[in-house]
């Protein structure tokens, strides 16, 4: 059973910074894919960061320049540094993985929440 574990949410002032980490009960070589989506109140779960098997990151627009998506194999743990924070960035963060040949993966979540 895959099990990811996000941590690291709060409350922050805009233009600070969190880092999120999601700890997977798997090696993490063992997904194609981990990302990291948000979900605000009454909007869609959106694509926030994406970082490939072979290392490839991908950002949506909005967080391009200010969030990095990293990894460190030994801990099976990829994580999320949210810099020169917005208060549009408020949400639950979610962690999720897709297998290299099958299954979806969720954490439970994390909450985000930027004051002006």
């Amino acid at each position: 059973q895959v099990q990811l574990e996000e941590s690291g949410g709060g409350l922050v002032q805009a233009g600070g910074s969190l880092g999120l980490s999601c700890a997977a009960s798997v090696s993490i070589l063992s997904f194609a894919t981990m990302d990291w989506y948000r979900q605000a109140p009454g909007k869609q779960r959106e694509l926030v960061a994406q970082i490939t098997r072979d290392g490839t990151s991908n950002y949506a627009d909005s967080v391009k320049g200010r969030f990095t998506i990293s990894r460190e194999y030994a801990k099976n743990t990829v994580y999320l540094q949210m810099n020169s924070l917005k208060p549009e960035d408020t949400a639950v963060y979610y962690c999720n993985a897709r297998g290299l040949i099958r299954g979806n993966y969720w954490g439970p979540g994390t909450q985000v929440t930027v004051s002006s």
